[in-house]
């Protein structure tokens, strides 16, 4: 009986298949995961994936095995420490055997660790969810290394042969090898022709311009149809292509009434924004603006750390980011978005203004302009405002967040797919 052995390595994607069905089964463990992933990152902090703890309970797998029935003898081991009736005390330290997890209830989490690639992690993140109104993609200077064409080669790839540019190759070869025998052959077949027109067909002469004759027409016919000098190749170099580009603006209000609970809301707000708009672009500026009475742009540090007192100007925020578009953003190069998250306390004076900064200075530039509302019972005057601003134009868009379990469906009601 002949046995064989497969002993080689394994190809890239090989275990593809088997990956795809393990996540078809967890879907629903890695959704979780993925949803609180955002805890403890930055805005900006995409470079990894994620590690998902898969629990012990969820690894388990349906089996056969004997009933209970029948008769059977059973020989147990015994051992030197314990005879029947004694207690067993707890182990050191009070962690329970449920897994590595080591949770009260004695359900733990199994060592087992499912590593999630960024591409899985945002996929997961952001199922069934579309940019709206995608319309523009300005290429710039951002390389990404492509293959180029480059003209040709003599030596090369056999798939990069080039037929067209090789048999033109050929024919100039041949043209250049043979056109001095077709020219000594043609003045010797003209002085045959004429010795043969005086009668002297016979002579000497003649017989030796037949030999040259033949040795010319030997000489053309042995210039080869195809040479190796002949082949060219199609070549390709690595050529840095442009690739598109987006600017992310972050509005947030620190006044007085934005406690810390209503910052973290706004926080997992952006970073959910973020991550949505890395699935679209290669390169995204991301530009933090905070304000009270005053609006200044800030690193992302200070953006969510401390707090202001007073009141809030929310059109300050609004002018400075009009400002900074102008100069470093236009918007025939860049493709802009904005989300602005505030309680909605506002100046009454200044939600009018807003609004109308909105409407003739800002929407004509962006892509989007989504705003949240945190924590605010009934809606502020800036909500009123905005909702004009929302009858209006299709770029803008609103909702309400209560809660931290809010975020992700409000999210997903800004951001769902338009119907076709």
């Amino acid at each position: 009986m002949s046995q064989l052995v497969d002993r080689r390595l394994s190809g890239k994607n090989r275990s593809a298949v088997n990956r795809q069905r393990f996540l078809r089964r967890f879907k629903t463990q890695i959704r979780k995961a993925a949803a609180e992933a955002v805890s403890g990152r930055k805005v900006a902090d995409l470079e990894r994936g994620e590690k998902i703890s898969i629990p012990s309970k969820d690894l388990s797998e349906p089996i056969f095995h004997h009933g209970a029935g029948g008769r059977r003898n059973i020989v147990l081991p015994g051992n030197r420490e314990f005879v029947s009736g004694d207690r067993v005390d707890r182990p050191e330290g009070g962690a329970g055997g449920g897994g590595s997890g080591g949770s009260p209830d004695g359900e733990g989490m199994d060592d087992f660790v499912f590593e999630l690639s960024k591409e899985e992690f945002m996929e997961y993140f952001f199922q069934d969810l579309a940019l709206p109104d995608l319309v523009k993609k300005q290429l710039a200077a951002v390389p990404e290394v492509k293959k180029a064409r480059a003209g040709f080669v003599s030596q090369g790839n056999p798939s990069n042969l080039h037929v067209v540019r090789s048999m033109k190759q050929a024919i100039g070869r041949r043209l250049a090898m043979a056109a001095a025998p077709r020219d000594a052959l043609r003045e010797a077949e003209e002085a045959l022709a004429d010795l043969e027109a005086r009668g002297l067909g016979a002579s000497a002469e003649a017989d030796a311009l037949r030999e040259d004759i033949a040795a010319l027409r030997a000489r053309i016919a042995a210039v080869p149809f195809l040479d190796t000098w002949d082949l060219r190749y199609a070549h390709r170099v690595d050529q840095p292509t442009p690739s598109s580009q987006a600017v992310m603006f972050c509005l947030l209000d620190v006044s007085g009434s934005m406690d810390e609970d209503r910052k973290n809301i706004a926080k997992r707000f952006f970073m959910l924004l973020y991550l949505f708009l890395t699935k679209n672009y290669e390169r995204i500026d991301v530009v933090f603006i905070r304000h009270h009475t005053v609006a200044r742009e800030v690193e992302e540090e200070e953006f969510f750390s401390s707090r202001e007192s007073g009141g809030t100007v929310v059109s300050s925020a609004l002018e400075l980011m009009h400002e900074i578009i102008l100069a470093r953003y236009p918007s025939a190069n860049w493709n802009i978005y904005a989300a602005q998250a505030s309680d909605g306390d506002n100046w009454d004076d200044d939600s009018p203004r807003c609004r109308e900064l909105l409407m003739q200075k800002i929407l004509p530039l962006v892509q989007h302009f989504a705003y949240v509302e945190i924590e605010a019972e009934e809606p502020q005057s800036l909500w009123h405002h905005y909702a004009q601003v929302k009858a209006m134009s299709p770029r803008f868009a609103m909702q309400r967040i209560l809660t931290l379990e809010d975020i992700y469906p409000v999210f997903r009601e800004l951001f769902q797919k338009k119907a076709a």
